[in-house]
């Protein structure tokens, strides 16, 4: 076996965990013959009563599923509830499927059925203890960098820039391809500025109807159109002593680039409907996909206003840019995920991250994160090997090119995240997952108009050439069911919350991301 991390002599020991008095002998004396330190408990109370003694976890847990004074499965769980990442492995003579279904969902590592081949057990307790040295490493690399994540050149180039506009309040234009991370960039600008106590507030130019984006970012006054019953700020208001994130500025419509030029220029806006002028003490940040000197140039985006955004520009590199950072990434997100859909957090093997870093990556450190949902969800065992990557990841590496997440997997990923309990409800909504070598357009659907629907609807975004088909039909996928969860509560988010299967933080979070909250 060749670890990792650490030589055997520096490792803690593997705990086992059996009344049976031959199994202890007989894993005791294998260990040691691999010169891998062991310690026997008989029952679950001993191995609580000297964890909480050592305050320390052990390398990898054995623990049988039937002993005296408490269960495997019990012993499990309260040591996942103390450390997360030590890999168990469970033990049972009693080799039913319940048993099985209890300990993977439990967050063991594996299920050893007895008797039990010595080899193959020995083969499996090796296997822990490479994932667990590989979890100690990658932790430790997760807290040293809680906020943004890169390592490579091209990062750390951004960060330096972040550190030299720190105490600045100059206007800064973010490009980079969608899903690169433009608006953690923002908000880390924000974070380490002097308005850092202010507001942060986000608005996706393109995801609002241009008849009703003047009202988000400007607010209106009660009477000022159909439905204004009341005055209501917009963006700038609501930014006021913050920051006001403005994402893909170059979809901005022509006639309100005017309004903005003219609150960049003189500091005051006024609401639709609006006679009086209101000051705003907000500081701009933009950011696009899009190359706005062509869009200059075509005519669709001001040249004025343009200069006036481009004071300082950070550019973002692609993922594919920046490869050395797909394995912390990875175990980032996998944790991230686990945290959302209330499960325990899956691994991954070596040859599975090399595969995973390969892939091109068209949609970025965004692809990456749905990725990683997508496993967390469909990943059938606690540690994912190459077989369990989603078919476009290995058709892409394997030499057909890079291609996108298919419509099943995206909406499988996105019924998820949104709520956990219905993802298998997703999965067999969509049909089967895309086969190799197939397109959007010759994908089997479930019965539904809803499905064909969405099939015609992304082809035709597609066809039309553009490149955020992925964040909108999502934000609508989103949007809608979050509007509908709110009509059927009548506007109560903690109940429109728990029908959708999600957290109240998170509902407040998408109402903000999505543009659906009144103030």
């Amino acid at each position: 076996m060749n670890t990792t991390t650490k030589d055997y002599a520096e490792m803690k020991p593997i705990w086992i965990a059996d009344d049976d008095q031959s199994i202890r002998f007989v894993l005791e004396k294998a260990l040691q013959r691999e010169q891998l330190p062991t310690r026997s408990f008989t029952n679950p109370k001993d191995v609580l009563a000297a964890l909480d003694e050592e305050n320390e976890a052990p390398q990898v847990l054995v623990s049988d599923i039937r002993m005296p004074g408490g269960s495997g499965l019990e012993l499990l769980e309260k040591v996942k509830a103390r450390y997360p990442g030590l890999p168990v492995i469970i033990m049972t003579a009693f080799s039913d499927l319940d048993s099985a279904v209890s300990a993977f969902q439990g967050g063991a590592f594996e299920y050893l059925p007895k008797p039990f081949d010595l080899t193959k057990a020995l083969e499996l307790i090796r296997r822990a203890v490479e994932e667990s040295q590989r979890e100690e490493v990658a932790l430790e690399t997760l807290t040293e960098t809680p906020e943004m994540l890169g390592q490579a050149p091209a990062m750390q180039d951004v960060f330096r820039a972040i550190g030299r506009l720190s105490q600045s309040n100059v206007t800064v234009l973010i490009t980079g391809e969608s899903g690169s991370g433009k608006e953690l960039v923002a908000r880390a600008l924000h974070k380490h500025s002097p308005r850092a106590q202010g507001p942060f507030v986000a608005i996706n130019t393109a995801a609002i109807p241009k008849d009703l984006l003047e009202s988000e970012l400007f607010g209106h006054e009660r009477g000022a159109f159909t439905g204004a019953q009341t005055m209501r700020r917009g963006r700038f208001e609501q930014a006021e002593g913050g920051t006001l994130f403005l994402d893909e500025i170059g979809d901005m419509p022509f006639d309100l680039q005017t309004r903005l030029l003219r609150v960049l220029s003189d500091g005051h806006f006024y609401r639709v409907g609006g006679h009086s002028a209101v000051k705003a003490h907000v500081r701009v940040i933009a950011a696009t996909h899009q190359d706005l000197e062509q869009r200059v140039k075509e005519g669709v985006f001001r040249e004025d206003l343009f200069h006036r955004l481009n004071v300082i520009r950070l550019r973002l590199p692609a993922l594919r840019e920046r490869k050395e950072d797909v394995p912390m990434l990875t175990r980032h997100f996998l944790q991230q995920s686990a945290r959302q859909l209330g499960v325990e957090p899956k691994r991954i093997s070596d040859a599975a991250l090399e595969k995973l870093s390969r892939f091109s990556f068209p949609g970025n450190v965004r692809q990456l994160e749905n990725v990683c949902h997508w496993l967390t969800v469909m990943a059938p065992a606690q540690v994912i090997e190459p077989k369990d990557l989603p078919p476009e990841v290995i058709q892409g590496v394997e030499g057909a090119g890079p291609v996108a997440l298919s419509t099943a997997s995206a909406l499988a990923v996105t019924a998820a995240l949104v709520a956990p309990e219905v993802a298998s409800v997703g999965e067999r909504a969509t049909g089967e997952l895309m086969p190799t070598g197939a397109t959007p357009a010759t994908v089997p659907l479930a019965a539904g108009d809803w499905e064909s629907s969405l099939q015609q609807e992304a082809l035709t975004m597609l066809q039309s050439g553009r490149v955020d088909v992925w964040d909108e039909l999502s934000r609508r996928f989103e949007r809608k069911l979050i509007l509908t969860a709110l009509d059927t509560t009548r506007g109560r988010r903690i109940e429109a919350a728990h029908k959708l299967g999600i957290g109240r933080n998170t509902i407040t979070r998408k109402i903000q991301e999505l543009g659906l909250e009144e103030s």
